[in-house]
């Protein structure tokens, strides 16, 4: 599914224009967005957690040339599913 269906069904589901559905999902996308850029994290009980991941720099490998590469830190996005998705998928 990409965001334009998932906006399609949020608009089916909630009785709503497509308009106002498209509002609705940037919205939460920008508000989790400034969340995990000031450090916090976004729990939606039963759904799961938006969280910020610290990874460490360390020594890779180029996998054409085998060369050593330096990567540096950096920090990623994660998401833990809730119990109550996990239960819905299996």
């Amino acid at each position: 599914m990409n965001k334009k269906e998932l906006i399609t069904k949020i608009a089916t589901h909630s009785d709503i224009t497509l308009a106002d559905a498209e509002r609705a999902l940037n919205a939460l996308i920008s508000a989790v967005t400034a969340e995990l850029n000031s450090g916090g994290n976004v729990s939606l009980v039963g759904f799961g957690t938006f969280s910020v991941k610290s990874l460490a720099a360390r020594t890779g490998r180029n996998p054409k040339t085998g060369e050593a590469l330096n990567i540096q830190a950096k920090q990623t996005p994660a998401f833990k599913a809730g119990s109550i998705l996990k239960t819905a998928i299996n």
